[in-house]
Protein backbone atom coordinates (compact mmCIF):
# COMPACT_ATOMS: atom_id res chain seq x y z
CA UNK A 1 0.00 0.00 0.00
CA UNK A 2 1.32 3.45 -0.93
CA UNK A 3 2.02 5.50 2.23
CA UNK A 4 -0.13 8.64 2.53
CA UNK A 5 0.18 11.69 4.74
CA UNK A 6 -2.18 14.61 5.33
CA UNK A 7 -0.78 17.79 6.89
CA UNK A 8 -2.91 20.70 8.13
CA UNK A 9 -1.42 24.03 9.27
CA UNK A 10 -3.08 24.94 12.60
CA UNK A 11 -0.93 27.95 13.46
CA UNK A 12 1.66 29.93 11.55
CA UNK A 13 2.79 33.52 11.07
CA UNK A 14 0.25 34.16 8.29
CA UNK A 15 -3.21 33.10 7.15
CA UNK A 16 -5.15 33.01 3.90
CA UNK A 17 -6.64 36.47 3.36
CA UNK A 18 -10.19 35.15 3.02
CA UNK A 19 -10.10 32.91 6.10
CA UNK A 20 -11.02 33.89 9.65
CA UNK A 21 -8.08 32.24 11.40
CA UNK A 22 -5.78 33.43 14.18
CA UNK A 23 -2.08 33.91 13.48
CA UNK A 24 0.95 34.32 15.72
CA UNK A 25 4.72 33.92 15.66
CA UNK A 26 4.61 30.18 16.20
CA UNK A 27 4.02 26.87 14.48
CA UNK A 28 1.63 23.96 14.93
CA UNK A 29 0.84 21.26 12.38
CA UNK A 30 -1.58 18.33 12.45
CA UNK A 31 -0.29 15.23 10.67
CA UNK A 32 -2.38 12.18 9.87
CA UNK A 33 -0.78 9.01 8.53
CA UNK A 34 -0.72 5.28 9.21
CA UNK A 35 -3.96 5.52 11.18
CA UNK A 36 -2.39 7.96 13.66
CA UNK A 37 -3.17 11.56 14.49
CA UNK A 38 0.00 13.49 15.32
CA UNK A 39 0.31 17.06 16.62
CA UNK A 40 3.65 18.65 15.69
CA UNK A 41 4.32 21.61 18.03
CA UNK A 42 1.71 23.75 19.79
CA UNK A 43 2.61 27.30 18.77
CA UNK A 44 3.08 30.22 21.15
CA UNK A 45 -0.37 30.12 22.77
CA UNK A 46 -3.67 28.27 22.55
CA UNK A 47 -4.57 29.78 19.18
CA UNK A 48 -3.81 26.51 17.38
CA UNK A 49 -6.73 24.92 19.24
CA UNK A 50 -9.12 27.75 18.33
CA UNK A 51 -8.12 27.39 14.68
CA UNK A 52 -8.61 23.63 14.79
CA UNK A 53 -12.14 24.14 16.11
CA UNK A 54 -12.90 26.60 13.28
CA UNK A 55 -11.68 23.96 10.82
CA UNK A 56 -13.91 21.33 12.40
CA UNK A 57 -10.91 19.34 13.61
CA UNK A 58 -10.98 17.55 16.96
CA UNK A 59 -7.73 17.27 18.91
CA UNK A 60 -9.26 15.18 21.68
CA UNK A 61 -8.20 11.92 20.02
CA UNK A 62 -4.52 12.63 19.41
CA UNK A 63 -2.22 9.61 19.31
CA UNK A 64 1.11 11.42 19.42
CA UNK A 65 2.44 14.89 20.23
CA UNK A 66 5.89 15.78 18.87
CA UNK A 67 8.01 18.80 19.71
CA UNK A 68 10.57 20.09 17.25
CA UNK A 69 12.45 21.84 20.08
CA UNK A 70 11.83 23.58 23.38
CA UNK A 71 11.37 27.23 22.39
CA UNK A 72 8.17 28.81 23.66
CA UNK A 73 6.82 29.64 20.19
CA UNK A 74 6.61 25.86 19.64
CA UNK A 75 5.71 24.65 23.15
CA UNK A 76 3.72 27.60 24.52
CA UNK A 77 0.34 26.08 23.66
CA UNK A 78 0.97 22.95 25.72
CA UNK A 79 -0.88 24.17 28.86
CA UNK A 80 -3.93 24.96 26.71
CA UNK A 81 -3.77 21.49 25.16
CA UNK A 82 -3.52 19.86 28.59
CA UNK A 83 -6.58 21.79 29.82
CA UNK A 84 -8.47 20.88 26.64
CA UNK A 85 -7.73 17.18 27.02
CA UNK A 86 -8.61 17.29 30.72
CA UNK A 87 -11.95 18.99 29.97
CA UNK A 88 -12.90 16.76 27.04
CA UNK A 89 -11.61 13.53 28.55
CA UNK A 90 -12.31 13.85 32.31
CA UNK A 91 -11.20 10.30 33.10
CA UNK A 92 -8.09 10.52 30.92
CA UNK A 93 -6.14 8.04 33.06
CA UNK A 94 -8.61 5.33 32.13
CA UNK A 95 -8.62 6.19 28.43
CA UNK A 96 -6.00 6.40 25.75
CA UNK A 97 -3.13 8.67 26.78
CA UNK A 98 -1.24 10.33 23.92
CA UNK A 99 2.47 9.67 23.59
CA UNK A 100 4.68 12.77 23.70
CA UNK A 101 8.02 12.57 21.86
CA UNK A 102 10.83 15.10 22.25
CA UNK A 103 14.59 15.44 22.55
CA UNK A 104 15.91 14.96 26.13
CA UNK A 105 16.82 18.68 26.34
CA UNK A 106 13.45 19.93 25.09
CA UNK A 107 12.06 20.86 28.52
CA UNK A 108 15.27 22.11 30.09
CA UNK A 109 14.99 25.81 31.07
CA UNK A 110 16.26 28.16 28.36
CA UNK A 111 16.88 31.87 28.12
CA UNK A 112 18.03 34.48 25.63
CA UNK A 113 19.07 38.03 26.50
CA UNK A 114 18.38 37.11 30.16
CA UNK A 115 14.73 36.35 29.34
CA UNK A 116 13.18 32.89 29.57
CA UNK A 117 12.30 31.51 26.14
CA UNK A 118 11.82 27.80 26.81
CA UNK A 119 8.84 25.63 27.71
CA UNK A 120 6.76 26.89 30.63
CA UNK A 121 5.84 23.27 31.43
CA UNK A 122 8.49 21.04 32.99
CA UNK A 123 9.22 17.48 31.90
CA UNK A 124 7.99 16.28 35.30
CA UNK A 125 4.62 17.97 34.80
CA UNK A 126 4.40 16.73 31.20
CA UNK A 127 5.04 13.17 32.41
CA UNK A 128 1.93 13.38 34.59
CA UNK A 129 -0.22 14.06 31.53
CA UNK A 130 1.34 12.01 28.72
CA UNK A 131 3.33 8.87 28.01
CA UNK A 132 6.64 10.69 27.48
CA UNK A 133 9.44 9.44 25.25
CA UNK A 134 12.57 11.59 25.27
CA UNK A 135 15.16 10.42 22.79
CA UNK A 136 18.26 11.72 21.05
CA UNK A 137 17.95 8.79 18.64
CA UNK A 138 15.38 8.32 15.88
CA UNK A 139 11.93 7.09 16.95
CA UNK A 140 9.64 5.54 14.33
CA UNK A 141 6.07 6.73 14.91
CA UNK A 142 4.62 4.70 12.02
CA UNK A 143 6.26 2.47 9.43
CA UNK A 144 6.94 5.56 7.30
CA UNK A 145 7.15 8.51 9.72
CA UNK A 146 10.18 9.03 11.95
CA UNK A 147 11.18 11.49 14.67
CA UNK A 148 14.83 12.15 13.82
CA UNK A 149 16.21 12.87 17.29
CA UNK A 150 19.45 14.81 17.60
CA UNK A 151 20.71 16.10 14.27
CA UNK A 152 24.44 15.73 13.47
CA UNK A 153 25.94 19.10 12.53
CA UNK A 154 28.02 18.14 9.49
CA UNK A 155 27.80 21.31 7.36
CA UNK A 156 30.17 23.93 8.76
CA UNK A 157 28.30 26.81 7.10
CA UNK A 158 25.20 25.98 9.17
CA UNK A 159 26.97 26.20 12.52
CA UNK A 160 25.54 29.16 14.44
CA UNK A 161 26.83 31.25 17.33
CA UNK A 162 24.64 30.73 20.43
CA UNK A 163 25.16 34.39 21.37
CA UNK A 164 23.23 35.11 24.56
CA UNK A 165 21.28 31.83 24.49
CA UNK A 166 21.72 29.75 27.64
CA UNK A 167 20.36 26.37 28.77
CA UNK A 168 20.12 25.04 32.33
CA UNK A 169 20.96 21.40 33.04
CA UNK A 170 18.84 19.56 35.61
CA UNK A 171 21.88 19.63 37.95
CA UNK A 172 22.00 23.43 37.74
CA UNK A 173 24.90 23.70 35.29
CA UNK A 174 24.53 26.56 32.78
CA UNK A 175 26.01 26.44 29.28
CA UNK A 176 25.61 28.16 25.90
CA UNK A 177 22.54 26.79 24.15
CA UNK A 178 23.52 25.29 20.80
CA UNK A 179 19.93 24.05 20.45
CA UNK A 180 20.86 20.39 20.35
CA UNK A 181 17.19 19.63 20.97
CA UNK A 182 16.22 20.97 17.52
CA UNK A 183 14.89 18.11 15.42
CA UNK A 184 12.37 17.25 12.70
CA UNK A 185 10.14 14.56 11.21
CA UNK A 186 10.72 12.65 7.97
CA UNK A 187 8.02 10.82 6.02
CA UNK A 188 8.77 8.21 3.37
CA UNK A 189 6.35 8.83 0.51
CA UNK A 190 6.30 6.88 -2.73
CA UNK A 191 8.06 9.82 -4.44
CA UNK A 192 10.73 10.48 -1.82
CA UNK A 193 11.02 12.03 1.61
CA UNK A 194 8.82 14.75 3.04
CA UNK A 195 10.77 16.57 5.75
CA UNK A 196 8.77 18.49 8.38
CA UNK A 197 10.67 21.04 10.44
CA UNK A 198 9.93 23.41 13.29
CA UNK A 199 12.70 26.02 13.08
CA UNK A 200 15.68 24.16 11.57
CA UNK A 201 18.10 25.58 14.13
CA UNK A 202 20.24 22.53 13.34
CA UNK A 203 20.37 23.67 9.71
CA UNK A 204 18.05 22.47 6.97
CA UNK A 205 20.93 20.86 5.07
CA UNK A 206 22.05 18.97 8.19
CA UNK A 207 18.46 17.89 8.86
CA UNK A 208 17.92 16.72 5.29
CA UNK A 209 21.17 14.75 5.11
CA UNK A 210 20.38 12.98 8.38
CA UNK A 211 16.82 12.21 7.25
CA UNK A 212 18.18 10.63 4.06
CA UNK A 213 20.54 8.50 6.16
CA UNK A 214 17.95 7.42 8.72
CA UNK A 215 15.34 6.58 6.09
CA UNK A 216 17.83 5.07 3.62
CA UNK A 217 16.25 7.23 0.91
CA UNK A 218 18.13 9.82 -1.17
CA UNK A 219 15.11 11.34 -2.91
CA UNK A 220 13.49 14.34 -1.20
CA UNK A 221 10.06 15.40 -2.42
CA UNK A 222 9.12 18.28 -0.13
CA UNK A 223 10.39 20.28 2.83
CA UNK A 224 7.74 21.91 5.02
CA UNK A 225 8.33 24.22 7.98
CA UNK A 226 10.59 26.91 9.39
CA UNK A 227 14.11 27.19 8.01
CA UNK A 228 15.43 29.86 10.41
CA UNK A 229 16.79 31.87 7.53
CA UNK A 230 16.28 35.50 8.48
CA UNK A 231 19.29 37.51 7.38
CA UNK A 232 22.17 35.04 7.09
CA UNK A 233 25.41 35.81 5.29
CA UNK A 234 25.29 35.64 1.48
CA UNK A 235 27.69 32.67 1.50
CA UNK A 236 25.33 30.64 3.68
CA UNK A 237 22.38 31.60 1.50
CA UNK A 238 24.25 30.48 -1.61
CA UNK A 239 25.40 27.17 -0.12
CA UNK A 240 21.94 26.40 1.27
CA UNK A 241 20.29 27.30 -2.03
CA UNK A 242 22.68 25.17 -4.06
CA UNK A 243 22.17 22.22 -1.71
CA UNK A 244 18.38 22.47 -1.99
CA UNK A 245 18.63 22.89 -5.77
CA UNK A 246 20.54 19.60 -6.07
CA UNK A 247 17.65 17.80 -4.33
CA UNK A 248 15.27 18.57 -7.25
CA UNK A 249 12.41 19.20 -4.83
CA UNK A 250 8.84 19.11 -6.05
CA UNK A 251 8.10 21.89 -3.54
CA UNK A 252 9.63 23.88 -0.72
CA UNK A 253 7.04 25.03 1.81
CA UNK A 254 9.16 27.49 3.80
CA UNK A 255 7.36 29.33 6.59
CA UNK A 256 7.40 30.59 10.20
CA UNK A 257 11.01 31.75 10.80
CA UNK A 258 11.89 32.22 7.12
CA UNK A 259 11.98 35.90 6.16
CA UNK A 260 10.55 37.33 2.94
CA UNK A 261 14.03 38.22 1.60
CA UNK A 262 15.12 34.64 2.32
CA UNK A 263 12.10 33.24 0.49
CA UNK A 264 12.83 35.45 -2.53
CA UNK A 265 16.40 34.13 -2.67
CA UNK A 266 15.33 30.50 -2.17
CA UNK A 267 12.75 30.82 -4.95
CA UNK A 268 15.68 31.18 -7.33
CA UNK A 269 16.92 27.72 -6.38
CA UNK A 270 13.79 25.60 -5.97
CA UNK A 271 9.97 25.72 -6.35
CA UNK A 272 8.83 27.79 -3.38
CA UNK A 273 5.21 27.47 -2.22
CA UNK A 274 3.16 29.59 0.17
CA UNK A 275 2.20 28.35 3.64
CA UNK A 276 -0.74 29.77 5.61
CA UNK A 277 -2.98 28.77 8.51
CA UNK A 278 -5.71 26.52 7.15
CA UNK A 279 -3.58 25.03 4.39
CA UNK A 280 -3.96 21.30 3.89
CA UNK A 281 -1.52 19.08 2.02
CA UNK A 282 -2.30 15.55 0.89
CA UNK A 283 0.93 13.73 0.12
Amino acid sequence: MTPRLTLTVLIENSSFMDRDFCVETGLSLLIETGGKKILFDTGLSGMFLANAEKMGISLSDLDVIVFSHGHIDHTGGLPTLIRHLTDTIPDQKQSHVPELIAHPRCFWPKEKDDRKNGSIVSEEDVSQQFAVTVSAKPVWITDDLVFLGEIPRSFAFELGDPGTRRIYHPDGKIEPDHLLDDTALAFRSADGLVIITGCSHAGICNITEYAREVCDEKRVRDIIGGLHLLSPEPKRFAKTGKYLNRLHLSALHACHCTSLPAKLVLAGYCPLHEVSVGMKLDL
